[in-house]
C-alpha cells in the first residue's frame, strides 16, 4: 500500500472515530435530557380535562409549590399539609378529585382569617375585605385595626374555640389556620364534618425570612392578585439581596422574651430569626441551640439560669415583645428578670425592643432586617427608635 494510500485510510479512520464519539454524545445528552424531561413531567399533579402550563418558580419558600394550568386553573401543594385546587370564576370542578384535595373557586369571599401572620400579606394585596372572620380582636397592622374599630369583622373565636353556629350561619367560605390549631384535631375535623373548608398554612417552616414573605404568592394565586404578590415579593428581596454584600459586624445578639413563668423563650439556631440576625451582619448569641430538637416548634424554653449563662455577653440584645406586655424602657426590662443588669448589652446601652406589630409584618421581612442593620452598625448609638424597633433607656 502507497503512503498516501495509508495516511488517507488513517484519516478517514481518525474521521470515523470523532463522528462515532460526537454521536455518543449527543445521544447520552438527548437521554439525559429526555430522562430529566420525563422525570419532570412525571412530577406534574394531573387532573382530568386540565392541562399543565407552567409551574411558579420560588427563590427563598420551600414549603410550597404552585402549579399552573390553562383556563386560569392552579394546584397549590402545601408541603406536609393541605393541597388546594383553585377553580376560576365560572370553570368546572375536574371529576375525579382525590378527597383531601380542597377546592377553592374564585371570587372567594367570606374568609375567616386565624393565623396573625397572613393579615399582613392580605393588607398589601388589599383584599382585606375578602375577610369576614378573625380570630382574635388583637392587630397591630393600621388597616385591619381599622376594620376592627369600624365593625368590618365578626369575631368567630380562636384556633381552639371557633364559633362553628356564626361560621355557618354567616356562610364562612374558607378557615386559614396556622399549626397552632394541630394541637386541636377535633377542630378541624370539627370544621370538615361541618363542610367549612380549612386549610392550615406552614410560613413559620421557612428557614430563611424572605420565604415567610414569599407565601404572598399563595394568596396573589387564590385571589387573583399574582402582579401584585410579585410586586410586593420582589420590593422585599431587593432590600435583603442589597445587605448580600455587607460586612460582618462580629457582634453577638440573643433575641428573646421572659414568660409568665419566668423563663426565657428564645429560637433555635436553625430558625429565622436567627437568619434575619445573620443576614444584617450579626451573630446569633447561640450556635446550635435546639439543633436536635425534631418538634415543629421555632422556639426554645430554657431558666434564666441557662440564658444568663451565654447570652450575658451579648453585644445586643433584642426584647421580643409581640407576645407579652409591650416595655418602654429599661426598668421595664428589668422587671422581667433583675439579672438582666449584668447584660453586657444593657450595661453598654444596648438593650432594644421590638414593637408590638413586629411579627404580624410578614410582608416587611426585608424592612426588618434593613433596621437589624442599623441596630448593629450604630456604634455612635445616635438611633434610638426605628420603625419596629427601639432602644430601651
Amino acid at each position: 500500500m502507497s503512503t498516501v494510500n495509508k495516511k488517507n485510510r488513517n484519516i478517514l479512520i481518525a474521521v470515523i472515530v470523532v463522528c462515532i464519539i460526537i454521536f455518543a454524545i449527543f445521544g447520552y445528552l438527548f437521554l439525559k435530557n429526555l430522562s430529566e424531561s420525563n422525570s419532570k413531567t412525571a412530577d406534574i399533579p394531573k387532573f382530568d380535562g386540565l392541562e399543565f402550563k407552567s409551574k411558579v418558580k420560588t427563590r427563598y419558600a420551600t414549603q410550597f409549590s404552585i402549579y399552573k394550568y390553562k383556563g386560569g386553573y392552579a394546584y397549590i401543594d402545601l408541603i406536609d399539609s393541605d393541597k388546594i385546587l383553585v377553580v376560576p370564576k365560572d370553570g368546572k370542578v375536574p371529576k375525579n378529585l382525590k378527597d383531601d384535595i380542597v377546592v377553592i373557586k374564585q371570587p372567594l369571599d367570606d374568609v375567616y382569617l386565624v393565623s396573625t401572620s397572613v393579615m399582613a400579606l392580605f393588607d398589601s394585596l388589599d383584599i382585606l375585605d375578602r375577610i369576614k372572620f378573625v380570630g382574635t380582636n388583637r392587630w397591630y397592622i393600621d388597616n385591619a385595626k381599622k376594620a376592627m374599630d369600624e365593625g368590618k369583622w365578626i369575631n368567630a373565636g380562636n384556633y381552639n374555640a371557633p364559633d362553628y353556629e356564626t361560621l355557618i350561619n354567616e356562610k364562612c367560605q374558607l378557615a386559614i389556620e396556622n399549626t397552632m390549631v394541630l394541637h386541636n384535631p377535633e377542630v378541624r375535623e370539627k370544621m370538615t364534618t361541618l363542610g367549612i373548608k380549612n386549610i392550615i398554612e406552614k410560613s413559620f417552616a421557612e428557614e430563611h425570612p424572605l420565604g415567610r414573605t414569599e407565601w404572598i404568592k399563595v394568596y396573589g394565586v387564590i385571589f387573583d392578585k399574582e402582579k401584585e404578590a410579585n410586586e410586593v415579593f420582589n420590593k422585599e428581596a431587593k432590600k435583603i439581596e442589597a445587605l448580600k454584600n455587607i460586612e460582618k459586624t462580629g457582634k453577638k445578639v440573643a433575641f428573646f422574651y421572659v414568660n409568665s413563668r419566668g423563663n426565657v423563650v428564645t429560637y433555635k439556631t436553625n430558625g429565622y430569626v436567627p437568619e434575619m440576625i445573620r443576614i444584617a451582619g450579626g451573630d446569633y448569641i447561640f450556635n446550635n441551640l435546639g439543633l436536635d430538637d425534631e418538634s415543629q416548634l421555632s422556639t426554645v424554653n430554657m431558666s434564666m439560669e441557662e440564658f444568663y449563662e451565654t447570652a450575658k455577653d451579648a453585644d445586643v440584645i433584642i426584647y421580643n415583645c409581640s407576645i407579652m406586655a409591650q416595655l418602654h424602657n429599661k426598668d421595664d426590662l428589668l422587671a422581667q428578670s433583675p439579672v438582666l443588669k449584668d447584660f453586657k448589652a444593657v450595661k453598654d446601652g444596648n438593650a432594644w425592643c421590638t414593637t408590638k406589630s413586629m411579627f404580624q409584618q410578614t410582608d416587611k421581612m426585608g424592612t426588618l432586617i434593613e433596621e437589624m442593620n442599623e441596630i448593629l452598625t450604630d456604634d455612635k448609638m445616635e438611633k434610638d427608635e426605628l420603625d419596629y424597633f427601639f432602644r430601651l433607656k
